[in-house]
This record gives structure tokens, C-alpha cells and sequence, in this order.
């Protein structure tokens, strides 16, 4: 990518990193903080060419040189690339590291590490980064990339220039899916699900998620017309499909969004609907939930999720979700 692409997904962001360039102002330690798929990882590649790239213009890298395609390969020998082994980064990936630093530069005097999922380092790990950040050389540059800043150690984040990723825009999202043959009400489902375009392709492709959207809507219309129906619905139809944690919270996700669509429908919101092909289901759901009971169903459903994340048994989780929106 170029910086005038990564403008189009994360101006701020990336305008206050050429301008570091410009100014020649390049911090020791930068903090990318957003949710998946902003472009943290792709704008720490492109930081990394624009740092090592002879041929650049300005901030822009040439993108075709060697540096800037080993850096593509992941095989640039003063770019070092950290990332959980297992569930967590331990202390000894931390020091490897520093005795990797400890040499002199391969190709030049600088060197840029990029830490992947930064909040998932040890105690130990962390400490021993804060020593390494407490002496920091010009010539080295880090980028630690997070999701959830707040796990990350104050005395690290203190250190750190701290940049904030966006949310995708989700029309951005629709048009992209859309150009790659994806249907429009497919593409807003997609879009209000992840912002990730990988992922959001990745879930198009499977048969799996075709399904999960028949059952949602299964489950809207029993709770409109067969409440009675709605616990034997779960155990026989929605938990054989929905067997994994990961695969009941996109589930609920999907309720939710019914849900956010009576709203829109109330406010008179259509161009903001997502299950754009069910109005008729909808102006049935309206007369059925008013505004304040489908706030309520919603908060019933991120408590829902809140559950899932807990560990109790998913089975209980739905039943229980159901009974409540039935009343």
C-alpha cells in the first residue's frame, strides 16, 4: 500500500506519520491502537519501508526495491517482527530482541521492531520491554500494535506515541464487497459484522454463514408467531449450528443488528437497515416490539455476549436470551 492509500482508510493516522518524515521527527516508540482490521499491520510495513527505503520520494517508499521487498517477504534483516507464541509473549522473545539489537545494523545503523498483539505480552515481557524503551537509541524505532491498549503497562503506553485507528468505514466495506460480486444485503451484513475486508470475504465464502443468516431470521419469526416454539428452536436448530463461542457471538451480533434495524425503521431510517430484503418481517416486528422494549432486547443481548465471554455453558446463555425476548 501507499500513503495515499493508507489516507483513504486511516488519515489522521497516516498524515501524522508523514509528517514525522517531513519533519524528521521520528519517535523511538509508537502505539497503534485500534480494533482488527483497521490497518495497524499494514501501516507498520509501510512505516518500515519509508524508514529503510533508499529510493523513497519524500515519505513514500518505492515499493520496488530490495528493501522495500524483503520487507514484503517478511525477510529484511533490521526488521524484527514479535508476535504471541501460543497465548502470550513471553520475556524470552523480549530478549532475544534486545541481543538481536545488541548487534550492529546488517544493512544500516537503523532497526524497527513491530510487536503484534502487544496487550498479550507476560509480566516478565512487558518489564523487560520497559527497560529496553527506557534507553532508547535514535537509531531504533518500535511500533507496538494492540486492540486493547488498556492491557498494555501505563509506564510502556507513557512511552509510546500513541496513535488511534478508526473503525473502517462500513460503505467503503459495501462498495469493495459489492465489486467482488457480493450481493447488497449480504455486503451490509458483512460490513456491520467485522471491519475487516479479509475477514468479511472469508465468512461470504463459507456455506456456514449463508446458514447462520436463515436461522436468525428463523429465530425473528418464531419469536413473532411461535414463542411457544422458541426453546425446542435452540436446541434443535440454532446450537447445532452454532457450536463454537466465536460462532454464538456472531450470532448474537446478528440479532442485534435485527434489532438496530426496528430502530432505524422506526426513525425512519431505511438507507441505515442491514437485512434490507425482510421488510415485511420488519413492519410485522414493529407492531410487535416498540422502541423501549427493543432497547431492552438489546441490552438482553450484549449481556448475552458478556456471558459467552464467561465461560457459561452457551446452551443456558440462549435459552435463557430466549425466554426474555419472548416476554
Amino acid at each position: 500500500m501507499t500513503w495515499n492509500e493508507m489516507r483513504e482508510i486511516q488519515p489522521l493516522v497516516a498524515q501524522m506519520l508523514v509528517n514525522s518524515f517531513k519533519k524528521e521527527r521520528i519517535s523511538h516508540a509508537y502505539l497503534f491502537q485500534g480494533d482488527k482490521g483497521t490497518g495497524k499491520r499494514e501501516m507498520g510495513a509501510l512505516f518500515a519501508k519509508s524508514i529503510f527505503c533508499k529510493e523513497k520520494e519524500g515519505a513514500e517508499p518505492c515499493l520496488q526495491c530490495r528493501d522495500c521487498r524483503r520487507i514484503d517477504s517478511g525477510n529484511h534483516p533490521d526488521l524484527h517482527w514479535i508476535s504471541p507464541d501460543g497465548q502470550s509473549i513471553k520475556k524470552e522473545q523480549i530478549l532475544n530482541l534486545q541481543k538481536e539489537f545488541s548487534y550492529t545494523g546488517l544493512e544500516s545503523n537503523r532497526k524497527v521492531y513491530i510487536i503484534t498483539d502487544a496487550d498479550k505480552m507476560t509480566t516478565n515481557a512487558s518489564n523487560r520491554l520497559l527497560k529496553f524503551l527506557e534507553e532508547p537509541s535514535r537509531q531504533t524505532t518500535a511500533m507496538l500494535l494492540t486492540e486493547n491498549s488498556q492491557a498494555i503497562l501505563n509506564t510502556i503506553r507513557s512511552r509510546c506515541q500513541i496513535l488511534a485507528f478508526q473503525p473502517l468505514n462500513s460503505d467503503r466495506i459495501v462498495q469493495q464487497l459489492e465489486g467482488q460480486g457480493v450481493s447488497e444485503s449480504n455486503a451490509r451484513i458483512l460490513a456491520s459484522l467485522t471491519n475487516n475486508l479479509s475477514e468479511a470475504d472469508e465468512l461470504q465464502q463459507d456455506e456456514w454463514f449463508a446458514n447462520a443468516r436463515k436461522l436468525v431470521i428463523q429465530l425473528v419469526e418464531v419469536l413473532l408467531n411461535k414463542p411457544q416454539e422458541g426453546l425446542l428452536f435452540i436446541n434443535h436448530q440454532w446450537m447445532p449450528h452454532f457450536k463454537e463461542r466465536q460462532q454464538i457471538q456472531i450470532g448474537l451480533d446478528m440479532i442485534m443488528l435485527w434489532f438496530h434495524d426496528l430502530i432505524h425503521h422506526n426513525l425512519g431510517r431505511e438507507q441505515a437497515i442491514v437485512y434490507i430484503q425482510e421488510k415485511e418481517k420488519r413492519n410485522q416486528a414493529a407492531l410487535r416490539w416498540t422502541r423501549q422494549s427493543v432497547t431492552h432486547s438489546l441490552s438482553l443481548i450484549l449481556e448475552a455476549k458478556r456471558k459467552i465471554d464467561q465461560n457459561v455453558h452457551p446452551t443456558l446463555v440462549m435459552e435463557q436470551l430466549t425466554l426474555q425476548l419472548q416476554r
